[in-house]
């Protein structure tokens, strides 16, 4: 009975967190200076009003810290009344990890090039904003970065090469601004990841450059630009390409012998110049979605598959296409 009063005191006590691991370390006062050089210069906007000393930073609004050290690794300010600038003190955030301005119409300006000294970014969203000017090549010093996102921009100017630099990339997205020019011969030369690309709506012109078809892309969205040319390097039978959109360009190639790879799911390349027929490894796919209308394709629809189960719209304003409900091909 003795051992038994003795040794459960001594469990209780072996269980107890111990204070100094349980406690997280309080914000940084340097980085605590550059957010509030952020919000003077983003003229203390109301979005950003917990942003007082009264209260531990790492405890506010839009910023988070890392427990053990104290110092800021996101700040992601979004859905604001927030007019002027992205102030250049960001880069003063020498730990930051995570960046975004979303959603925020009233911020201007360009991208500031002190991003670059965020060594340790991983992921850079400037999207739904009123910036304009380039995309700046010297992103492609932020070789840690593996989300690239600047769209529904007004940016203006051609794709920089350079960004081919970032051998982490998952994922580029530079849809839905006013960039021109072509899509860089360097795209078709990531090393290590080959990233996803969101490229559509702009006003991009030219061939898709050949190199391309080297890599293995998983996602390609190009749709509503000016381009022209061919797009089936994306395509092979070993190829792991998912989500394919080139739709509202000016494509014009023969479609009927491109092989298409087991992993597409979506395709669409409606209002081009495609002609040809529509070969049968279409019929081995699993389609989710499908749109190749507007074209100048001839032939009979394959049978099989999930071609049949899409509607006419799918198939419309073609040349001579046929073999669907809606349209009997001739005796």
């Amino acid at each position: 009975m003795k051992i038994t009063i003795f040794i459960i005191p001594i469990l209780i006590f072996l269980s107890l967190p111990t204070p100094s691991l349980s406690l997280s370390k309080p914000c940084n006062k340097n980085d605590e200076k550059v957010l509030f050089q952020i919000k003077n210069s983003l003229g203390n906007p109301y979005h950003l009003a917990s942003w007082q000393t009264t209260l531990d930073c790492c405890k506010w609004y839009c910023v988070k810290c890392n427990k053990t050290t104290g110092r800021i690794i996101e700040l992601t300010i979004f859905a604001g009344n927030i007019s002027g600038q992205i102030p250049p003190e960001v880069g003063n955030l020498p730990y930051l990890q995570k960046l975004m301005f979303h959603k925020l119409t009233n911020l201007t300006g360009y991208i500031p090039s002190t991003i670059t000294k965020l060594a340790h970014l991983t992921s850079l969203t400037i999207s739904w904003t009123n910036l304009s000017g380039p995309v700046p090549s010297f992103l492609s010093q932020l070789t840690n970065l593996n989300f690239l996102d600047l769209s529904f921009n007004n940016l203006t100017g051609s794709i920089p090469p350079e960004l081919a630099k970032l051998t982490k990339l998952n994922a580029i997205g530079l849809d839905r601004n006013k960039l021109t020019g072509t899509i860089p011969e360097s795209f078709g030369m990531f090393t290590g990841n080959v990233p996803d690309l969101y490229l559509s709506h702009n006003q991009l012109t030219g061939d898709i450059p050949k190199s391309l078809g080297y890599l293995n892309f998983s996602r390609v969205d190009v749709s509503r630009n000016q381009l022209t040319g061919d797009f089936s390097m994306f395509f092979g039978r070993n190829k792991t390409i998912q989500i394919a959109g080139f739709p509202r360009n000016r494509f014009w190639f023969d479609l009927s012998k491109v092989e298409f790879p087991a992993s597409l799911t979506y395709l669409d390349f409606n209002h081009n110049k495609v002609y040809g027929s529509l070969p049968a490894t279409l019929t081995g796919l699993s389609l989710q979605g499908l749109n190749v209308s507007y074209n100048s394709l001839c032939g009979k629809i394959p049978q099989g598959g999930d071609l049949q189960k899409f509607d006419h719209s799918t198939y419309f304003h073609n040349r001579c296409l046929c073999g669907s409900p809606f349209w009997a091909c001739a005796a």
